[in-house]
């Protein structure tokens, strides 16, 4: 199973700043190894994020993105006790799941 999410999430007025940072290879697809065989496609391609378990964002990725991928945003009406919950899917269908409580 792939390394937790770091997850921090600070309420300041009726939102919340989000900030994640995955644990994800991102292998684009276009490298080669040291024996020159192109090392394969694996990235992250979905990530939901929930508030509360209501969905509040959802991307699609491409392999363009850096390894461990840092993502931040903004959730409108959060306060702090909140639950933001983060899933990512990848492109060998491994997912991760993890959730943070608003301070």
């Amino acid at each position: 199973m792939p390394d937790p999410m770091r997850i921090r999430a600070q309420a300041a007025g009726g939102n919340a700043t989000v900030r994640v940072l995955m644990a994800h290879e991102m292998e684009t697809g276009q490298r080669k190894d040291a024996a020159g065989k192109i090392i394969p496609a694996w990235h992250i391609t979905d990530v939901t994020a929930t508030l509360n378990g209501k969905t509040v964002l959802t991307a699609e990725w491409g392999p363009a993105v850096a390894k461990n991928p840092f993502l931040q945003f903004t959730v409108k009406g959060a306060k702090a006790g909140d639950k933001i919950g983060i899933t990512w899917k990848d492109t060998r269908g491994e997912t991760r799941s993890d959730e943070a409580v608003v301070s």
